[in-house]
């Protein structure tokens, strides 16, 4: 029941367009069959626009407050590591360490060096 609006909607137009065409057939079972579904139709649509198209998306602030599960990784080679930057103001960065699984909250946006603060292993080191 999360898109009954859309469902509504969708569901209005097929009535609308079905009932339609049994209308224009002009058989006379067709249009006792017909009128009724596009009355029908009519009022799910009328229903459906009434209803608030509330989003199910995330607010802002559960958006702010989101972090990454802690979660180890498997090493593939080397030490895994995932970065996470928000895009809106104000801009931070999580960090989750591969190996421990811990989680790092840090200011602005990926730093060029990164040690994990918990096993204190080196996740990457940009070279400029």
């Amino acid at each position: 029941m999360q898109q009954i609006r859309s469902n509504l909607l969708l569901t209005s137009i097929i009535c609308l367009t079905f009932g339609a065409m049994l209308i224009v057939s002009k058989e006379t079972l067709a249009i006792s069959i017909g009128a009724p579904i596009s009355v029908f139709g009519i009022i799910m649509f009328i229903w459906g626009m009434s209803l608030n198209s509330e989003e199910s998306g995330w607010s802002s602030e559960k958006i702010a407050d989101w972090t990454p599960s802690s979660e180890e990784m498997v090493e593939a080679g080397r030490v895994m590591y995932r970065v996470d930057t928000t895009l809106d103001e104000p801009i931070s960065s999580t960090i989750l360490c591969g190996s421990c699984g811990e989680v790092t909250l840090v200011d602005g946006s990926k730093p060029s060096a990164f040690s994990c603060p918990a096993c204190e292993v080196e996740l990457w080191e940009e070279e400029e």
